[in-house]
């Protein structure tokens, strides 16, 4: 499912919109990006900045942190996962369309494409004359590991 551009590509992207925005294109942002996309999960803000302060000599604010998140996230290069007062999770963007199914005990999250799904959606659209522009699934539950735990107990 991670059929993406490579990083040479997203850093330019990511450069053409800092200076879009009148932002420099710092090390710091660019650590970030990069923490993010070597890692190829789904992570919180304060997970990333433990990487950062665990892979990386260069020294970044945990504010630097949000504010990069943030303008990834506007500018489609990061998607999010809201946990509404829990926060968002955020992962690489440009990514092939995809779902989440989360675990509410272990947090694991697995991505999967339904085309059924998916169709499903274009046709109750059509039935309310909607012009879908995008959208995100977030199913919750628990995973089987999980599943198998609460037996076990």
């Amino acid at each position: 499912m991670s059929e993406m551009i490579d990083y040479p590509t997203l850093q330019e992207e990511f450069a053409k919109i800092l200076k879009s925005n009148k932002l420099k294109f710092t090390k710091q942002r660019e650590i970030v990006l990069k923490v993010l996309y070597d890692n190829q999960g789904h992570f919180s803000s304060e997970d990333i900045y433990q990487m950062i302060c665990e892979e990386s000599d260069i020294k970044v604010g945990i504010a630097t942190v949000y504010r990069t998140l943030t303008l990834l996230e506007e500018t489609g290069l990061a998607d999010s996962i809201s946990f509404g007062k829990d926060g968002k999770i955020y992962e690489i963007g440009l990514k092939k369309h995809h779902d989440h199914l989360i675990c509410t005990e272990c947090m694991t999250i697995i991505e999967f494409l339904d085309e059924d799904i998916e169709k499903k959606q274009e046709t109750i659209a059509k039935r309310h004359d909607f012009k879908i522009t995008g959208h995100t699934m977030k199913i919750v539950g628990q995973c089987s590991s999980c599943q198998e735990k609460e037996k076990i107990q």
